[in-house]
């Protein structure tokens, strides 16, 4: 079996974080490695936890999610950022791409769908 993809979350809700926690904590093929809750602390928690995956919010407090995304690839190069919003309009989305996330998908799609984009990601960093 591979190893699972690990995964930094980056998310202020303590509701959210903890039911992604929970979730992905049943599965084999994820580990979260770590858990934040506002942007600030994103890029130090990257260095730290070494994860192949940040899952990351748009709206947070203190950075937001372009601001952390950015301090995230700056700070580690080779961490993919995937990005889950509830909010984020075109021009946002756009914003996310600009400052290094590899995709940027609804909070509110299936956890299927976000575990695939989670792999993908992961996958994405051995070409980059």
């Amino acid at each position: 079996m591979p190893e699972p993809v690990r995964v930094l979350l980056v998310e202020d809700s303590d509701v959210f974080r903890e039911a992604l926690e929970l979730l992905f904590s049943l599965r084999d093929d994820v580990e979260v490695v770590a858990a934040v809750a506002d942007g600030a602390r994103a890029a130090p928690a990257a260095l730290e936890h070494a994860p192949d995956v940040v899952l990351m919010d748009y709206r947070l407090p203190g950075l937001d999610g372009v601001q952390a995304t950015r301090a995230v690839r700056a700070a580690c190069p080779d961490t993919a950022v995937v990005c889950l919003t509830a909010s984020a309009d075109g021009r946002d989305i756009e914003a996310l791409h600009a400052a290094g996330a590899t995709t940027c998908l609804r909070k509110d799609q299936d956890l299927e769908d976000i575990v695939e984009a989670i792999k993908r990601a992961a996958e994405s960093r051995a070409w980059t």
